[in-house]
């Protein structure tokens, strides 16, 4: 059994001129991410590896949880192939995970994660939000196989509100 936590990176600012590569967080992304993280801690601890795209903004977003809930820094792995907004892209690179991880979460983009979670997944979600997060269950064995996943959604206070 797999389990894939996709994290949408938190609010960033498009205040500064800088590329899309290099934008920054919003002072009310990092608290969020924050909250995310304290909020959602136990699921959070028990992954074996976090995956982040290189992009400030994601792996600030990677960081804040990893200092949040106090996860070591050696499992924080940076792919370029999660700097993407192609769905395809995000399930070439899920589909090439080791199988000796079964707990996984990506930090990444829109709008490839939530295409890959409705692909991947039972979930209807149009737009995942920044600083949600889905988990997704597969019953099957090799990341190259993973399908028809069962997804439990992490969203903010105010979008249930």
């Amino acid at each position: 059994m797999k389990e894939l936590i996709l994290l949408r990176h938190a609010k960033s600012s498009w205040e500064y001129s800088v590329s899309d590569r290099n934008r920054p967080l919003t002072e009310k992304g990092m608290k969020r991410i924050a909250q995310m993280a304290t909020v959602s801690s136990i699921l959070f601890k028990d992954q074996e590896i976090i995956f982040s795209s290189p992009a400030n903004r994601a792996l600030h977003t990677a960081t804040l949880l990893m200092n949040t809930v106090a996860i070591d820094f050696e499992k924080l792995k940076v792919n370029e192939l999660l700097y993407t907004f192609d769905a395809s892209q995000v399930l070439e690179f899920i589909h090439s995970i080791g199988d000796k991880y079964e707990k996984v979460i990506c930090v990444g983009h829109n709008p490839a994660f939530s295409s890959v979670i409705r692909y991947l997944s039972d979930t209807t979600l149009r737009n995942l939000p920044t600083a949600a997060w889905a988990r997704i269950v597969f019953s099957q064995s090799q990341w190259s196989k993973v399908a028809n996943g069962k997804c439990t959604l992490g969203l903010p206070k105010e979008i249930l509100a």
